[in-house]
């Protein structure tokens, strides 16, 4: 790949992905852009990653996307007072050119899920459910021990959800969603529209659910990232979230260089 015209050498240092000439990118937040914290509300980003968000947006032209498991309103409370376009709840919302957030709408299916999930939630000290409204996710990150025990249920569980409902494992989470849109699917509709389209896509996440995201960016010639060291798609890695943005502070002084 790197001898790729479209993948110049960025400088001096192997380990890191050489960066497309005109990227469409796409991030991840949580382990990605911010570290991960004890409860999603506590997450803020770093004075370092607020000053790198608008000039990451200069440098590719407006074409910059965070596709995140969160919500869109929280995304946005997150990065303030930067705001770019995103996806929310692994593609299930997504904020498009116009500005303007579509969103699928919650099925009697999934209630009927967190009805069976409530009672196991219950039983467990340290485990809470996030409603997304049109998904929702139990965290056990108070309690790691219980990931085998998790993990079992979950199995379980998948006996009773039907096809268009999925069950997503991630860091100390799994949430259950309509199957109806991923990570990649978001990143193939931003590709489709100005100011991604003819661009080439990046994406860069840590966890499981960004694995749709990297199948999706590899079958379009783009360049996948993951961060961390579990199994993957992607193409490359980096090691954390310092690295990450290290990595995106190279894409914002090769772009002044350009």
């Amino acid at each position: 790949m790197g001898s790729d015209p479209d993948f110049p050498k960025t400088g001096s240092d192997p380990e890191f992905p050489p960066w497309p000439r005109r990227p469409a990118l796409f991030l991840d937040l949580d382990g990605t852009l911010v570290e991960l914290t004890a409860h999603p509300s506590l997450t803020q980003a770093s004075p370092r990653l607020r000053r790198l968000l608008p000039r990451l947006v200069e440098s590719c032209a407006g074409a910059v996307a965070v596709i995140s498991g969160r919500r869109i309103d929280d995304v946005d409370r997150v990065l303030a007072p930067h705001a770019v376009f995103a996806a929310g709840v692994h593609g299930l919302e997504r904020r498009g050119p116009d500005g303007t957030v579509s969103a699928h709408a919650p099925t009697e299916e999934l209630t009927r899920i967190r009805r069976l999930i409530e009672p196991f939630v219950a039983r467990h000290d340290g485990l809470w459910i996030e409603d997304k409204r049109i998904a929702f996710a139990v965290h056990y990150r108070d309690r790691p021990e219980l990931e085998e025990d998790i993990h079992r249920f979950v199995g379980a569980l998948e006996r009773e959800v039907p096809p268009d409902i999925e069950i997503l494992l991630g860091h100390c989470v799994f949430e259950v969603k309509p199957s109806a849109a991923d990570k990649g699917r978001a990143i193939e509709h931003f590709m489709t529209e100005a100011p991604f389209a003819g661009r080439t896509p990046v994406f860069v996440g840590d966890d499981v659910t960004d694995e749709a995201g990297f199948r999706a960016v590899n079958a379009l010639g783009g360049l996948s990232v993951k961060v961390g060291d579990a199994p993957t798609l992607a193409r490359w890695r980096l090691g954390n979230v310092a690295d990450v943005l290290d990595w995106l502070e190279r894409l914002v002084a090769l772009g002044r260089r350009q």
